[in-house]
């Protein structure tokens, strides 16, 4: 029993500090104590003395006149050689950023992890909706709650995605069983196209445009996704050539076929 209780309690200290580094984006660059305990509903005693800690490695530096908190160069490159051109050498984070100050939308990139949707990383639009306020890098929830999940899905084998459906059905609590004949037809129809739109889930009543990043490892795909309100006026198809042109401009290859195929599949559109 005391080996089990040390070994969720080192579980929980791996999860607090991955929820500090999150903190930190675009509309976060500095946090104090209070901030972090304010958004994870954490004991202050004990995040004032993870933060302490994180500052001796190196990962955090604390200003002496402030007491607030940022990340240091060692947090930002930290696992980053070991990433793929198109992360490593910050292409992937200069798309979003492009597409944020191009629409004033919201960006979001979302991965697969395990059954569930994660938000990877978050841009903070100019003309963000006050519903995704909520929203920043680390939410997760099942594959299929919301599209980037959904989308995902269609780049999964389709004997292997059936198998996901069906388990995500039967994991899902009685407010979020679905239909499996209805979302395999929905997956089945992403499958030819690299985007689609749809609600952007995480408990938010946003929707979004997403589309698949190309050129992912196998049972690794990634979404980026503009997010707006349900409410708010989009052109739908100028949206899609945003992303198509910033992908070209700023993912490594110019004449990538992926890239070439969501343009065709918008004119068909």
């Amino acid at each position: 029993m005391p080996a089990a209780s040390s070994g969720s309690n080192k579980a929980k200290i791996a999860r607090r500090v991955i929820e500090v580094l999150e903190y930190f984006d675009d509309a976060h660059r500095e946090a104090t104590v209070m901030d972090i305990v304010r958004r994870y509903n954490r004991p202050q005693s004990s995040t004032s003395e993870l933060l302490s800690s994180l500052v001796e490695l190196g990962l955090l530096h604390k200003d002496p006149y402030t007491r607030s908190y940022r990340l240091t160069p060692r947090a930002a490159l930290l696992g980053s050689w070991g990433q793929p051109e198109m992360i490593r050498d910050g292409r992937l984070v200069r798309l979003m950023d492009r597409l944020a100050a191009q629409t004033g939308l919201s960006v979001s990139l979302t991965g697969m992890v395990g059954l569930d949707a994660q938000v990877i990383a978050w841009r903070h639009g100019s003309k963000a909706p006050t519903c995704t306020q909520d929203l920043f890098g680390g939410c997760k929830e099942p594959l299929a709650r919301n599209t980037a999940g959904v989308l995902m899905l269609s780049t999964v084998a389709a004997d292997r995605c059936e198998g996901m459906v069906r388990r995500l059905n039967a994991e899902a609590d009685a407010a979020h069983k679905f239909s499996a004949v209805e979302m395999m037809t929905r997956i089945e129809s992403c499958r030819a196209r690299s985007y689609t739109f749809g609600q952007v889930g995480f408990g938010s009543k946003a929707d979004s445009l997403c589309v698949l990043v190309p050129d992912q490892p196998e049972d690794h795909p990634l979404v980026i996704s503009l997010v707006y309100g349900r409410d708010d006026k989009v052109n739908a198809e100028g949206l899609v050539q945003s992303v198509s042109e910033a992908m070209r401009a700023c993912l490594p290859d110019p004449n990538n076929s992926n890239v070439e195929q969501l343009l065709k599949q918008k004119t068909a559109a």
